[in-house]
């Protein structure tokens, strides 16, 4: 692909994107795979999808300020302002004229010379008058929504549940990029041999604090180091990677991860385990299922068993008293990794959240009989909503009074974070904005 078709292949990924509901990262990696594009053009490409799509709710502001009816533009004209106005505004490093004339190129060929009349003029004007300030909007709330692209639902109901203050941490957090994370397989190589190897390939990296496996990969493209190739490496946010180091695991453990695709949990659990024991490994669709035993084959871990089940029908399979420590990693709103997947924000609402909990809640009930009476059951989700986090524990724990809240948990938790914001007397809430890493809730159960 040739660098002047970079943004008209932006184009097509944004509308199968935001008109088609396709999942952004996927698309991203197919529409790279399958062109052969520059490492620069990879670049290019990505940051004006994630970017447009990030800052969506603030160029569509921008829009209505330059087009008297915005509502009538076809859909792909849409998404053709927005990108543009995205790199004009954002990037510093891509000149105005670059973008208009490209802009227009597309236009014409995409539409007819009265559509690219109207790009052309929309363009040129906020390149001369510059864009609308947000300080004219009274409304605090409205302007965080429009100023960080957070719908104005989510904002509000934040607020409600955290206060302004850390709301706007939090949207700002949102739409910053977070260094990518790694988690090594110790039963191939030690972290500090992982460190070094890649430090001298050139990579920027440090440990993470969250799990003695964790390394943070300050500099380059991690994806693209011999020991990714060696599959030594897995990818792995940091908050995510603190589950299998609070299920305080030993060897031969048998273990339930009720929720497990894609699989990055389990086979880190399963490294904990050093291979021993037996982990089983449910997800709802099989083929999810088979991707967790496709990572687990890659890792060289032999220890998991996976099928696809139901978890909230797992006595089919099991008998009560059955596991020494059950995950129930649950579905959720994925309000927490906004900053990886900015799609998920304009896609769902507050029913959504609340049949979500409702579910979570049932997948809990479910599981929690089949654990020993002397186990432990880590509750976990990747969002930032007290509806399915502490509401859902203290809903479990009204209805199921053999059960509290593991009391060493709190001591347990790595040092750093035993005075985190987010700590209340149901578990951890980790914010976007707290430690660089996606939101994350957890907490850990155990009978009375």
């Amino acid at each position: 692909m040739k660098k002047k078709n970079v943004r008209a292949s932006s184009l097509d990924v944004l509308l199968r994107i935001g008109d088609n509901g396709a999942f952004s990262h996927l698309l991203i990696d197919h529409t790279i795979k399958s062109n052969d594009l520059s490492t620069l053009d990879q670049s290019l490409l990505t940051e004006i999808v994630y970017g447009t799509l990030q800052r969506k709710l603030t160029l569509d502001y921008f829009v209505s300020h330059f087009v008297k009816k915005p509502e009538k533009l076809a859909s792909w004209v849409k998404w053709l302002l927005y990108l543009s106005f995205y790199q004009m505004h954002y990037l510093e490093k891509v000149p105005d004229h670059a973008i208009i004339n490209e802009a227009v190129t597309i236009a014409k060929k995409r539409g007819h010379e009265g559509i690219s009349s109207l790009v052309n003029g929309v363009l040129r004007s906020a390149q001369r008058s510059g864009f609308p300030s947000f300080d004219t909007i009274s409304d605090d709330v409205e302007r965080l929504s429009l100023e960080t692209s957070h719908p104005l639902w989510l904002v509000k109901r934040w607020v409600m549940a955290y206060g302004m203050a850390k709301t706007e941490l939090i949207c700002h957090a949102n739409l910053q990029t977070k260094p990518m994370s790694v988690r090594v397989q110790p039963l191939k190589i030690t972290r500090d041999e992982a460190i070094k190897a890649l430090e001298d390939e050139g990579y920027e990296v440090e440990a993470s604090l969250f799990s003695a496996q964790g390394i943070v990969v300050l500099k380059g493209n991690v994806l693209k180091s011999d020991l990714f190739s060696r599959n030594s490496l897995s990818i792995q946010d940091q908050s995510s990677m603190l589950v299998a180091e609070m299920l305080q695991l030993e060897e031969n453990q048998i273990v339930l991860d009720a929720c497990s695709a894609p699989g990055g949990k389990t086979t880190h659990i399963a490294e904990k385990l050093k291979n021993t024991g037996q982990i089983f490994a449910y997800d709802l669709l099989e083929k999810k299922a088979d991707l967790v035993a496709k990572k687990a084959g890659v890792l060289g871990l032999t220890n998991i068993e996976t099928k696809g089940a139901d978890a909230r029908n797992l006595d089919a399979y099991h008998n009560p008293n059955t596991f020494d420590r059950i995950l129930v990693d649950a579905p959720c709103s994925g309000l927490g990794v906004i900053r990886g997947k900015p799609d998920i924000k304009y896609n769902k609402n507050e029913a959504d959240i609340t049949n979500l909990a409702t579910i979570q809640l049932a997948l809990l009930e479910n599981v929690a009989h089949l654990l020993k009476k002397d186990g432990k059951l880590l509750y976990s989700t990747c969002t930032v909503d007290t509806l399915e986090n502490e509401k859902v524990v203290e809903a479990f724990l009204l209805a199921n009074t053999d059960f509290e809240i593991d009391k060493t948990f709190f001591e347990t938790l790595p040092e750093f974070i035993q005075d985190a914001p987010g700590l209340s007397n149901l578990g951890l809430q980790l914010f976007p904005d707290d430690y660089q890493t996606d939101g994350f809730f957890l907490t850990r159960l155990q009978k009375k």
